[in-house]
């Protein structure tokens, strides 16, 4: 499978050539276009190996999520019995990058840089605790394992950082993480003021040893940047 991303890093989109017998999958609403030859098939996306509990989890999740506004957890899977093109775009101006999952490591990606995947990549849910919804991230991050390609967006660049020890990120800065890393969820420091008053509120503390992908730019600071304007 031949893919090559285009128009970046700002404007990125993800340009995928199909032979006979590849498939992707990619979060619903991100296909740009496609080939007349490319068929489509949506599903919900609870695993490769999910079962009638998680399911039924993931198909909840999904309601809530669409409910307050965020992604579905519904993916659209891309294949071409004689090959074809399709091309996948983010909602969110920003960098499209590629990661190569080999089997031996996983990936946990926040469910709305999730774009695509390829080969036995699974994604499954994964409990990200209540701290979490209060950090406005959402309950749930995606761990994803396998072997195949995985292509991730952010809303502006990604960074990847090699974390040794401890590290404390914006929960709105944060990506992705290797899944040997740890993480807390707390205050950014300096008790109530640094809670409420310093503009940085709930930080992520991570812990261990593996790479740690930031985006530059946070999502909610752009809300709440235009909000007065809207009024």
């Amino acid at each position: 499978m031949e893919h090559v991303v285009e128009h970046g890093p700002a404007f990125s989109w993800l340009r995928v050539g199909l032979s006979p017998g590849d498939r992707i999958q990619a979060e619903a609403g991100s296909m740009v276009r496609r080939d007349l030859g490319v068929q489509m098939d949506t599903h919900l996306n609870a695993g490769r190996k999910a079962g009638l509990w998680r399911k039924f989890v993931a198909f909840f999740v999904a309601l809530v999520r669409k409910a307050l506004g965020g992604e579905t957890l519904f993916v659209n899977e891309f294949s071409a019995a004689q090959g074809g093109e399709v091309v996948l775009a983010p909602a969110l101006s920003g960098q499209i990058v590629h990661h190569k999952l080999d089997g031996s490591r996983k990936l946990v990606v926040q469910a709305g840089s999730y774009l695509a995947s390829t080969g036995t990549v699974d994604t499954k849910l994964r409990w990200g605790g209540l701290r979490m919804l209060l950090s406005r991230e959402g309950l749930f991050l995606l761990e994803c394992s396998g072997q195949g390609d995985l292509f991730l967006n952010a809303y502006g660049d990604v960074i990847p950082v090699q974390v040794d020890g401890e590290y404390v990120v914006d929960t709105g800065h944060m990506v992705a993480f290797e899944g040997q890393l740890h993480f807390d969820i707390g205050s950014a420091g300096g008790g109530f003021k640094g809670l409420f008053l310093s503009g940085e509120g709930l930080v992520m503390k991570f812990r261990g040893t593996g790479t740690l992908y930031l985006q530059s730019r946070n999502l909610h600071g752009l809300v709440g940047w235009l909000t007065p304007m809207l009024r």
